[in-house]
């Protein structure tokens, strides 16, 4: 059995990996917010999800996250008439992906706050460790 502090490191360690591949999704996801497709009619970019499941570390004896999938989001494009543009199909409709900016902000944000708080513990842990070192130093 690995011990407590160890083990928080790498659980925190778990949580920050995937905090950062939630980031990547959702930076992907606004830098494409107004991808059109590349000829008329063609489907824009499609807004990706991730979900994440807790598994079994048995080493550990804790659940660590994991990402469990990243998928694409099933909600309807946006569509506007622009006849003039490019990508607009014979009624001058042209879709837009079905990324709304204010939603993958708050997500943003809501992961950098994690990401944070995981760091906080991570940080929190390697005091205590070396505080235990010191103290076993000592005696």
């Amino acid at each position: 059995m690995i011990d407590p502090l160890s083990a928080s490191l790498r659980i925190t360690g778990a949580g920050l990996h995937a905090q950062s591949q939630r980031m990547r999704v959702v930076s992907e996801n606004l830098a494409n917010a107004n991808s059109t497709g590349n000829t008329p009619g063609a489907t824009p970019f499609t807004r990706k999800t991730i979900t994440f499941t807790a598994e079994m570390d048995r080493a550990l004896g804790a659940d660590l996250v994991k990402v469990k999938a990243i998928g694409t989001d099933k909600a309807d494009f946006r569509i506007e008439h622009d006849p003039s543009h490019p990508a607009a199909d014979e009624n001058g409709n042209v879709k837009y992906p079905n990324v709304s900016p204010l939603i993958e902000l708050a997500d943003m944000r809501e992961t950098s706050r994690s990401y944070e708080a995981g760091l906080q513990v991570m940080k929190q842990s390697r005091t205590m460790i070396n505080r235990t070192i010191d103290l076993l130093r000592s005696r």
